[in-house]
């Protein structure tokens, strides 16, 4: 299933400032993978804004505490960038667990993605995945270049289903293997669980 949705090929385009039924374009595309990626979209993307993406964009608005109305405006787009990732995106989460985790069990790699996923959602660190993942120092992988690694299909579905709401960390936005950190700081935070080789804190 997951990699039906990464083989589509999804315009890369801005959000439009408003998608409702009738829509074709582009942003329909990006609106769909996001919501299937969700867990909201069980159709093939089409990019058409019919009847089901409506549906879809409902049940996403109640889940997340916004106006059921279908359409696809301002505050619908700010909570799917949160809460979701376009293809591109999703690319960029699946290499940083790789790269981070490959070498961790499923639920281990699934926490890398979580904390990925809570860094964004938190605010903290900027409003994209490139701002949370590029962020100088973050992932050790970006900076020793692991990052650069092809990643798996394990990889991908850990990513997915980090996007869909597992955590196994308990909402913890750091990690760090106990036996390598050099980082005197990180030892201060509060720690929620260890998986694996990573200690996950807040």
């Amino acid at each position: 299933m997951l990699m039906n949705i990464v083989g589509i090929n999804p315009y890369a385009a801005q959000a439009a400032p408003l998608l409702k039924q009738g829509s074709a374009n582009g942003d329909v595309w990006d609106l769909q993978f996001r919501l299937k990626l969700a867990g909201f979209y069980q159709l093939p993307l089409d990019g058409l804004y019919g009847s089901n993406t409506a549906l879809a964009v409902k049940g996403f608005q109640s889940n997340y505490g916004l106006n059921p109305d279908g359409t696809t405006g301002d505050l619908t787009w700010s909570a799917l960038k949160k809460h979701s990732l376009n293809r591109e995106e999703l690319d960029i989460l699946a290499k940083v667990i790789y790269s981070e985790a490959r070498g961790e069990s499923y639920e281990g790699q699934v926490a890398v993605g979580a904390v990925v996923m809570n860094r964004i959602q938190s605010g903290k660190y900027g409003d994209t995945i490139e701002d949370v993942v590029f962020q100088k120092g973050a992932f050790t992988a970006v900076a020793d270049g692991q990052y650069s690694l092809t990643p798996d299909s394990t990889a991908y579905m850990a990513a997915q289903d980090a996007v869909r709401g597992w955590d196994p960390t308990n909402d913890s936005l750091y990690y760090f293997n106990p036996k390598t950190a050099t980082s005197s700081w990180i030892w201060t935070r509060p720690q929620t669980v260890q998986i694996g080789n990573h200690i996950f804190a807040k």
